[in-house]
């Protein structure tokens, strides 16, 4: 027994080198909190205007209604939820008029720029996992996109100063945001397609940036559209495979789709939309066929926004991913709590935040979308409230529409705030 000793002890020893030696140089992935039984309810297949339908609550309707005849919106989705609990999810008007189908909370609609938000949260999730930082140089020979598609094509070499943070705020310093422009673009490159993306990426990069990255600011869907291709070159997945299985699923977000350009397109609950009446209302496709289009069925190639503007989801599913990112305890968050600060980090009004438009402690986090059809607005108050409505109609206004749907929150708030029933759906979902 005595003679065993040594070989016992030697072996201990050995185990505790190879242990330690383990932990030095093997990197565990980050494990997405275990999901709650909230994540498993399918909202938009068990949730109804029946579930919402209270009589306290007609006076909010009635706001509700009369904001949307005041815009002329033929439909509108509004979720609100209080400390992380879904307390109201409610439609409004027409999903589809001419199919005579009323909205429903369940019903699906593009979010325009809010689909920003999602894409920094995917780029967060990777950070989290140790797969890039947000202080990774995105150009360049140390840049994540070091691909001979962006070498060849990129001549001023102050593109390599340019990290994820820059674009994520807005700051990457480039001359133009062509992703609107299908038609000029293909006319300009005087190409036999329409523009994809590594036309825009070819187009863009040649040209000198406007400004030192991190020295200003200007808003930039090319920036998301590059932060799109960064996730797909870092998780080796396609984007939106990606953000559906490691970041909207885990967020218990199960019907979030990246849209498409015509009505053919649409998925069985997804809305119709509608543009506002004036001139633009019919423009020529974006596909450069000649023919003329309503500008919401056409006008712009929805898919190719990808990151910065494709995405369609119900308002209640979009407020189930705001509890995921949100530093509060009682759904558990998908992102750490080092990059839920940085995402809700502010500066100044005149900063973007990650992802949002602003997160200024005092007035709440913001988030806007706008598009041909549609009016999207995120707003999470200080007080643990989320009042979330998208509309299947735009309006004049454009980007500025938002500022009206917000003051109808003000007034909604002050008047029925109280007045919500005490309950969470993202639970029962009913």
């Amino acid at each position: 027994m005595k003679r065993k000793t040594p070989i016992i002890i030697t072996l201990v020893a050995i185990a505790a080198i190879i242990t330690a030696t383990a932990t030095i140089v093997i990197k565990t992935p980050l494990q997405h909190p275990a999901p709650l039984a909230p994540a498993r309810v399918m909202l938009n297949e068990v949730l109804t205007n029946d579930s919402s339908d209270f009589a306290e609550l007609k006076g909010l309707d009635k706001k509700v209604e009369a904001y949307m005849k005041r815009w002329e919106f033929k439909g509108a989705s509004l979720a609100i939820t209080r400390n992380d609990s879904l307390l109201y999810a409610k439609g409004y008007g027409w999903a589809d008029e001419e199919m005579n189908v009323e909205m429903q909370p369940s019903h699906i609609m593009r979010m325009a720029s809010v689909s920003k938000l999602i894409t920094a949260v995917g780029i967060m999730v990777l950070q989290d996992r140790d797969s890039l930082s947000i202080k990774d140089t995105v150009f360049g020979p140390s840049g994540i996109l070091n691909d001979s598609l962006f070498n060849a094509a990129i001549k001023d070499k102050n593109y390599h100063k340019i990290t994820v943070e820059h674009l994520l705020r807005h700051q990457g310093g480039f001359h133009r945001d062509p992703l609107f422009s299908s038609i000029d673009v293909r006319r300009q490159m005087q190409l036999d397609h329409p523009p994809v993306k590594e036309d825009f990426y070819k187009l863009i990069l040649k040209h000198r940036l406007s400004f030192m990255p991190g020295s200003w600011q200007k808003y930039s869907n090319f920036g998301y559209l590059l932060l799109s291709e960064i996730i797909e070159k870092v998780s080796g997945m396609p984007y939106e495979e990606f953000m559906r299985k490691e970041v909207l699923g885990p967020a218990g977000c199960y019907d979030m789709h990246i849209g498409g350009n015509y009505y053919e397109d649409k998925r069985d609950n997804e809305v119709r939309y509608y543009t506002h009446s004036g001139d633009g209302k019919y423009i020529e496709d974006y596909s450069g066929n000649g023919k003329m289009v309503e500008r919401s069925y056409g006008g712009n190639n929805i898919p190719l926004l990808s990151g910065a503007g494709a995405w369609c989801a119900s308002p209640a599913e979009i407020a189930r991913l705001v509890a995921s990112i949100d530093g509060r305890p009682e759904v558990p968050d998908i992102i750490s709590q080092e990059a839920f600060e940085q995402m809700t980090e502010y500066f100044d009004k005149d900063t973007y935040s990650l992802g949002w438009n602003d997160t200024d402690p005092a007035k709440g986090w913001k988030r806007t979308g706008t598009l041909s059809g549609t009016c999207a607005l995120v707003k999470q108050y200080p007080d643990g409230e989320c009042w979330i409505m998208i509309t299947n109609t735009s309006t004049y206004r454009g980007p500025s529409q938002a500022n009206y749907t917000e003051a109808l929150f003000k007034q909604c708030r002050e008047l029925y705030s109280d007045k919500l029933p005490k309950r969470n759906l993202f639970v029962k979902g009913e």
